[in-house]
């Protein structure tokens, strides 16, 4: 975000004593651009569980990408007419991070000229991390199918496919030419995802699980119906996923840079500040995360030979990583067993969360497996509709179970479900008094910040106390503090994969696959893995700052809330919404 317009427009209010009325003319505004982020980004709606968008996609046509990169324009003057010493608190919170975010969103469009590109719809539309391989599934699998128009919609959102890869490869020939390429030593594996799509029998691809899950009570003849025409749909969908692919292979990845880093796109090194603007929504620089990065390594480094040593094991660093990655005592036998572990951790973390919170969410989670075709990714969270309609849900990696060790289960249900993702997010979408675009916003350094930040807590509420269940949450803080590290190195440091790699296994805790992994990511993601550690230490220095300045009068659970009843915002607005709270703390008897 744009770091100083954050700060000056939320703060320059703080000292009016009485709250002026909520301006309605600004919450017609807000309520006005979030439903136009849905007409143009329909998928959102359907994710926020929304109706009346589930029969379209994104145009990403050259003429929509214009049109969209104009209206943000429009739409910064438009807020820039509010003068925020006339709002109240929260409306100068929303003007404040709206204006913010689309300002950041003007300079990121201007390093691509007079390219049909925008930060909003992304340069690069297929990759390890991103593409229709990953987001069509999710999209299906949050779509609801209660009645046969929901039928109907999801066949019409299919027929609509093969246009949108047609766009989405004319996007891709224009980076060809102007050189916004990925590099190609990260996008070796990305044909083999596109496998699931092409196969010849359709009722196999990810994407027709939605006619297996048709509404009990349709009528035979209406089920007849639809799996016809969802057969016929996904014919098209099966050729246009093998016209990518194709396209991959024969063009687009031959024609992939060389070089690593972001550095070397066009504009590169402003286009890498921006990206570490964004993600940390800090004035952060890549040479103070470096350093930041370093040092949480070499202390986490240390806690970690520290667990060691209470353990019976004899042997090197690498020997016990190899011990305790291998060893069956930590894996599975069957995807249900490792399921069940999962929810027994998650019904004793539930346990312990109104020790921590004064008010908690009241939307449910579920847990259940991943699907097959999603391989080894990890663990994550899907968020819940906006409504209440539809329960958020941990879905757990029981694919390939001799890669997944049970000794990073419990920090990973925190970090993912409680009191991590889920909490964070599902108390955001119940914060009725705050407008639409605030209950479903996301700032990576926030919410990954926050949900790191979960991890830890997992000390206070009872967790790790297994030496090896305690290596492994290390392991995950280890994870994010080397991600400091490596994504200024590849990005700004000109490091080599092999460096960025080896770097990861000789002090994240992982293998080499997963290293590779996730090298892989950063390189195509620059800057998003950098949110992650950024977001969580300034909670914990909040937290400490808060605890100092109130003594006695610090109280745990209020401050928790104090994090997450704003919904997520930038970490500078953050950091000025906690000042304020620790003044009105004080000041109480």
């Amino acid at each position: 975000m744009k770091i100083a317009a954050a700060v000056f427009a939320f703060a320059a209010g703080c000292a009016i004593a009485a709250e002026p009325a909520p301006n309605k003319a600004l919450a017609a505004l807000f309520d006005r651009e979030f439903k136009r982020g849905l007409d143009e980004h329909p998928e959102q709606a359907t994710f926020l569980g929304i109706p009346g968008y589930d029969d379209r996609l994104t145009d990403i046509s050259d003429a929509a990408v214009a049109r969209r990169k104009a209206h943000v324009k429009e739409v910064a003057a438009e807020l820039r007419k509010f003068d925020p010493k006339t709002l109240n608190t929260q409306d100068r919170i929303s003007r404040a991070i709206l204006l913010d975010s689309t300002e950041l969103e003007m300079q990121q469009d201007a390093l691509f000229g007079a390219l049909p590109f925008s930060e909003e719809d992304g340069w690069l539309p297929v990759s390890s991390m991103n593409g229709p391989q990953n987001g069509y599934p999710y999209l299906a699998r949050a779509t609801q199918f209660r009645k046969s128009a929901d039928v109907a919609n999801y066949v019409k959102r299919l027929d609509g496919i093969p246009t949108r890869l047609e766009q989405m490869m004319a996007r891709m020939r224009m980076g060809m030419k102007s050189g916004w390429m990925p590099p190609r030593a990260a996008m070796g594996q990305v044909p083999g995802m596109f496998d699931a799509f092409v196969m010849e029998d359709v009722t196999r691809s990810p994407l027709w699980a939605p006619f297996t899950q048709l509404p009990p009570d349709m009528p035979a003849g209406e089920r007849d119906k639809w799996t016809a025409e969802g057969k016929r749909a996904m014919a098209g969908v099966r050729a246009g996923f093998a016209k990518v692919q194709k396209f991959l292979v024969d063009e687009y990845i031959p024609a992939a840079r060389n070089e690593l880093g972001a550095s070397s796109l066009p504009a590169g090194p402003a286009y890498y500040a921006l990206q570490v603007r964004e993600k940390t929504t800090t004035a952060l620089t890549p040479a103070e995360i470096h350093e930041i990065g370093l040092s949480e390594v070499a202390r986490i480094r240390k806690a970690m030979d520290e667990v060691i040593a209470t353990t019976d094991f004899k042997g090197t660093f690498p020997e016990f990583l190899k011990f305790i990655n291998t060893d069956p005592r930590f894996t599975f036998k069957t995807g249900e067993a490792r399921l069940a572990a999962y929810r027994d951790i998650a019904k004793r973390a539930d346990a312990e969360l109104p020790k921590f919170f004064a008010e908690l969410p009241r939307l449910p989670y579920g847990i259940r497996a991943m699907e097959a075709f999603e391989g080894d990714n990890s663990d994550h969270y899907s968020p819940g509709a906006l409504d209440g309609s539809r329960a958020g849900f941990f879905e757990a990696n029981v694919n390939n179970l001799e890669k997944r060790p049970s000794h990073e289960m419990e920090s990973t249900l925190m970090h993912e479900a409680v009191p991590g993702h889920h909490l964070q997010i599902a108390r955001a979408q119940e914060l009725k008094d705050l407008p639409l675009f605030r209950r479903s916003a996301w700032y990576v350094a926030y919410g990954e910040g926050w949900a790191l930040y979960a991890e830890s807590l997992g000390y206070e509420m009872g967790f790790y106390k297994d030496p090896y269940m305690r290596f492994g949450a290390l392991v995950g803080e280890a994870l994010r503090a080397c991600r400091l590290v490596v994504d200024t190195g590849l990005h700004s440091m000109n490091w080599s994969r092999d460096q960025a790699i080896r770097y990861m296994v000789d002090n994240a805790g992982v293998n080499e696959a997963y290293a590779t992994a996730e090298v892989d990511r950063y390189i195509v993601w620059p800057g998003q893995a950098l949110g992650y550690k950024v977001g969580e230490l300034r909670i914990k220095a909040l937290r400490a700052k808060a605890k100092a300045a109130l003594g006695e009068k610090f109280d745990l659970r209020r401050f928790h809330n104090a994090v997450l009843d704003d919904g997520a915002l930038p970490l500078t607005v953050l950091e000025s919404r906690i000042d304020e709270w620790i003044g009105k703390e004080g000041k109480k008897k």
